[in-house]
């Protein structure tokens, strides 16, 4: 019996390191593919989920692969974070662990794109240290209460943030400046546009301004974006901003990896 327990132990080792061993193998080709897909310099991180991996890999069907890449070069922007899940994805075994061309088709995907605040101010001339912030009903409520506009507490939270920034600001000098803006989508494009513009006063408070020199920070501030083609292709459907970043989201349906353009609804 104890012989017989010591056999099961080490057969189910090796099926666990072989099972192991050889998902690693088809990441590792999913990733080099996905590499030549995005024009990356680094492959990507790439995890195929479920367990045990043998049985998806005799029928070379996928429940669902994760990718996920940084520094991503999109339109004007440099320093793109991209996390895409692939469900339902037909990769036979052979052609990944193969020596001949990669293609592999995802049945659907959900996609989603971070640009970090570096990339905006890069686009913001004049404008530095920015960060990005989110906001809550507490916060157009305070801001309506010091003397901003009223319609502050119809915009979408969910769509909305504070964006602070450093710049010289005419007349006064450089200050921190704070802009309640809400994220819109033109088609494929991002619309930041400035909805309450604050100077900090020096001792943490910050101050409502003339309509005049609202105008000019808000030009400041004020930005469309145009990134052209998104990776994956994926067509933009939600926007908000969130820990720090503005995050885009779309789903692709029907896409061939290494193959045809991936179509995205």
């Amino acid at each position: 019996m104890k012989r017989l327990l010591i056999a099961l132990v080490v057969l189910v080792g090796a099926l666990l390191a072989a099972d192991y061993g050889t998902a690693a193998l088809a990441e590792s080709a999913v990733s080099r593919q996905m590499r030549a897909q995005l024009a990356l310099t680094d492959d990507p991180d790439v995890r195929i989920n479920g367990f045990p991996f043998l049985t998806q890999a005799i029928s070379g069907d996928y429940r669902s692969i994760d990718v996920s890449a940084t520094h991503l070069s999109v339109g004007p922007l440099r320093e793109v974070e991209v996390r895409a899940q692939l469900r339902d994805v037909n990769a036979p075994l052979s052609m990944l662990l193969g020596s001949g061309p990669k293609s592999f088709t995802v049945a659907e995907a959900d996609g989603t794109v971070r640009i970090d605040a570096d990339d905006l101010q890069r686009l913001m001339p004049g404008v530095t240290k920015m960060r990005i912030e989110n906001i809550d009903r507490g916060t157009v409520t305070d801001l309506v209460d010091e003397g901003g506009r009223s319609s502050l507490l119809g915009i979408d939270l969910d769509s909305s943030a504070r964006v602070v920034g450093t710049l010289t600001v005419p007349g006064i000098g450089e200050k921190e400046v704070a802009v309640i803006a809400s994220f819109l989508l033109d088609g494929r494009d991002i619309l930041i546009v400035p909805q309450d513009v604050r100077i900090d006063d020096g001792h943490g408070d910050r101050l409502p301004l003339p309509t005049t020199l609202v105008r000019t920070l808000s030009d400041e501030f004020g930005l469309r974006i145009s990134p052209g083609t998104l990776p994956f292709e994926v067509t933009p459907r939600l926007l908000r901003p969130r820990d720090g970043t503005i995050e885009i989201s779309g789903t692709i349906e029907n896409m061939t990896i290494g193959g045809a353009s991936p179509l995205a609804r």
